[in-house]
């Protein structure tokens, strides 16, 4: 997952970026951690609640005034320089305090900070709302585009003056003033809705509490971690709590329990936030002359238009239904055998992990606990860097002693050439009020600042298992998968070149976004990959070839199943927001219901409230589908190192050069284009699905 801060759904283009605050020389902002000269690091130790305040407001200020000397500048004066260049750095100035305080909201762990830093959020949120809707700026923006200058505009500067015209135009600047300003007090709640629909998921508190019998089957490691001094155990909604518990519990009953605990996170507080930003988007799309939220949002994205995405989604879904089907007479066979009961035709959601589990170790000789003896995390990290660095010809050097909020974060150099080219985070393992998901956070953004080029800097935060005085931090291999998913997010967002801040890294269209991170997700299962870090915690022996031969076998274990559940996300998703009435009849779970029953193999688990927790509906409205969208690129273009090698350096540099480079600079379909050398198609994606 790419966590964007999308504050606003005007400028999109310019808005998902993150950037540097310019150096100020007065004496506030050089004793504010948030404020610094080009390409300084943040002290993190030493921000306070005051530091978010003041960084908050003055960025603001800092802006405003900026935003000024842009609409100040004559007609006949205007360049794109003092114009489209000025408004990208006042962009970049913001989102930098904007994102730092962002991340800050989701994983410091002092709760003043974590609460202010929210409170910040918000109102940054209105202010971009604010400058979305300047008609000042519009005009300004507006009137350099018809200059001779702008008519000889080429590339990549060419590509931003274009978009953000239509952005603009796109977004209420048809309107007369009295409805831009309807549109502001939209844009305002849903930036408000859309921050405590957030924050109500991460800062849900619930657990389980369990018996010996009922964590029976789990291993000593995990008990040992979830022990409590009355000899039961405390199993929280953290993945590394959750997940465990759901497929090795031999409790049925703990685990529908636990599920039903999962699928109602923030289900007290969220019921009521989603439907209010339903009905806000259908106002917002209204307002703009769209039928649909949807149609809206996919109007300038790879889709083009919500048809191409139901027929996408539709067409997916009638291929992998057989598939699907024989996944589930396959756990189906499984259930009945382990009860002895042939009669049994029903398999609950909460049970598939379960009997899956259980496939995969008997049918298929692959037993999870085993293999993850061979995926230390350290282990991991060591060899998901050596890949990286291998193929786009990057080092990664840690740097000792960090200034960072937990002193669980490790701090990292990557160097090009021996020269400084960028830096990252990685927050790696659960603590309490710490974002629960697996995400990467774009902090700042690349762009040429002057002479100099900006530093790109994100964060990798996940929630990995931790270590016990026992045992070492052993990786589940969907784990590893989800590391080296995040960590392609990452190296989208470091290693691009392109100049402007509203271009750079993963800072393009939502449907394209996953493919670098999908793309790199297939080095977590090739054997000649894996032989460079998958090595047995205790006797250092690699990971035998038999094992990995069992892996591959069962890798297509439940895909059609796993498929289907992930059209039903986009789906529901796009239903949302192209077909479902906010103000109607039917509320968000009858819907949840509906398409689950529908769609998936698994019926609805009574009493739960999916949506509520179901984050992406915040961050990915209407884009949920470009997860699905997006590998079907990503394989496409997995192929060619299939084809070369899949450490082939020359391919390796090819994919940074054409794509990780190259942000937003040219469209993205072009990119896939390019390094394919050919159209694109979904053979390589049903293939590695198992069709």
């Amino acid at each position: 997952m790419k966590k964007v801060k999308v504050l606003n759904y005007f400028l999109t283009i310019l808005l998902i970026g993150t950037g540097l605050i310019s150096c100020n020389k007065n004496e506030n902002s050089m004793r504010n951690p948030f404020f610094n000269e080009l390409n300084q690091t943040i002290d993190f130790k030493s921000i306070t609640v005051q530091h978010v305040t003041d960084a908050t407001s003055e960025a603001i200020n800092r802006a405003k005034e900026n935003l000024n000397n842009i609409y100040t500048v004559s007609s006949d004066e205007k360049t794109f320089e003092n114009t489209m260049r000025s408004l990208d750095n006042i962009y970049n100035d913001l989102m930098k305090v904007n994102e730092v305080i962002s991340l800050l909201a989701y994983v410091h762990p002092d709760d003043e900070i974590r609460n202010k830093c929210l409170e910040s959020t918000a109102e940054f949120g209105k202010f971009f709302n604010e400058i979305s809707l300047s008609e000042n700026l519009y005009k300004a923006v507006k009137t350099y585009s018809s200059s001779e200058e702008a008519t000889r505009l080429t590339g990549a500067n060419k590509k931003y003056l274009k978009e953000t015209v239509e952005e603009f135009e796109r977004n209420g600047f048809a309107l007369p003033k009295e409805k831009r300003d309807k549109l502001k007090v939209i844009q305002d709640k849903l930036s408000d809705l859309g921050i405590q629909f957030d924050s109500n998921i991460s800062s849900h508190k619930d657990f389980l509490i369990v018996t010996e019998d009922q964590i029976d089957g789990l291993p000593d490691d995990y008990k040992n971690a979830h022990r409590q001094e009355d000899g039961t155990y405390k199993i929280g909604m953290e993945y590394p709590s959750y997940i465990p518990f759901m497929k090795y519990s031999k409790s049925n009953e703990a685990r529908e329990e636990l599920a039903k605990k999962f699928k109602n996170i923030a289900a007290d507080k969220n019921l009521d936030i989603l439907k209010q930003i339903l009905i806000e988007r259908e106002k917002l799309a209204a307002l703009l002359g769209y039928k649909t939220f949807a149609k809206y949002r996919t109007e300038n994205r790879m889709a083009k238009n919500p048809q191409n995405v139901w027929n996408f989604e539709n067409s997916l879904k009638e291929k992998v239904h057989t598939k699907a089907e024989r996944d589930y007479k396959e756990l189906l066979d499984v259930k009945q055998k382990y009860i002895g009961d042939n009669s049994i035709k029903k398999i609950d959601s909460w049970e598939a992990s379960f009997y899956n589990n259980i496939l995969l170790k008997d049918k298929y000789e692959l037993d999870n606990q085993k293999l993850k003896e061979y995926f230390e995390v350290g282990n991991v990290i060591d060899g998901l860097f050596k890949i990286a660095q291998h193929l786009y010809g990057v080092k990664f050097e840690e740097v000792k002693n960090p200034s960072v909020w937990s002193d669980e974060v490790r701090f990292y150099e990557v160097k090009e050439n021996d020269e400084l080219i960028a830096r990252f985070y990685l927050d790696l393992f659960p603590r309490e009020n710490k974002f629960n998901h697996a995400a990467c956070f774009g902090m700042i953004s690349g762009k040429m600042a002057g002479d100099e080029y900006q530093i790109p800097t994100a964060s990798l935060v996940c929630n990995f298992p931790k270590a016990t005085d026992d045992m070492p931090a052993l990786m589940p291999h969907n784990d590893v998968e989800t590391f080296f998913h995040e960590f392609g997010h990452l190296m989208h967002d470091l290693l691009t070149k392109a100049e402007l801040v509203s271009q750079s890294g993963t800072n393009v269209v939502r449907d394209f976004v996953e493919m670098p991170s999908q793309i790199f997700e297939n080095w977590a299962w090739n054997y000649e990959a894996l032989t460079l870090f998958a090595k047995h915690y205790d006797t250092g022996e690699v990971l035998p070839k038999d094992l990995h031969d069992k892996m591959i076998a069962a890798r297509n274990v439940g895909s059609g199943l796993h498929t289907l559940q992930q059209i039903f996300y986009g789906t529901l998703d796009m239903t949302y927001h192209d077909k479902y009435d906010a103000n109607g009849a039917k509320s968000t779970t009858e819907l949840v219901k509906e398409l689950q029953n529908e769609i998936t193999l698994y019926k609805f688990q009574q009493g739960t409230h999916f949506e509520a927790g179901f984050g992406h509906l915040n961050g990915y409205a209407a884009g949920y589908y470009g997860y699905l969208w997006a590998k079907v690129f990503a394989e496409d273009m997995f192929s060619v190192f299939e084809q070369n090698g899949i450490m082939d350096q020359k391919t390796g540099l090819k994919l940074k050069k054409v794509v990780l480079e190259r942000g937003s600079t040219i469209d993205e379909m072009e990119i896939v284009k390019e390094f394919l050398g050919r159209e694109p198609n979904e053979k390589a994606f049903l293939k590695s699905i198992g069709l």
